[in-house]
């Protein structure tokens, strides 16, 4: 484990991630944080309207695959934006 946090590569990476620096690997990072979240809160909206209608499960399942249909979009847009205006 010690190895990984002492590679430089590993070292700038975070470096980036937690000063907001946007380049195409912390791009990719967020957007993977973002799937994840949108993953989770679609399976609980999902469950919370649709849970006893058709099943808690069948609609975790189904809000998980469909609440990163809006996500990923948005923050791809986002970061087109963002690269835009921090060249201004």
């Amino acid at each position: 484990m010690t190895d990984i946090l002492n590679n430089p590569d590993i070292r700038d990476f975070f470096t980036n991630l937690l000063a907001g620096e946007l380049n195409i690997a912390t791009e990719f990072a967020w957007i993977f944080i973002a799937t994840a979240l949108s993953m989770i809160g679609g399976a609980i909206g999902a469950m919370l309207l649709a849970g006893k209608d058709i099943g808690y499960q069948f609609a975790a399942t189904l809000g998980a695959l469909f609440g990163p249909a809006g996500v990923i979009p948005a923050i791809i847009l986002s970061f087109a934006v963002l690269k835009l205006f921090t060249n201004y």
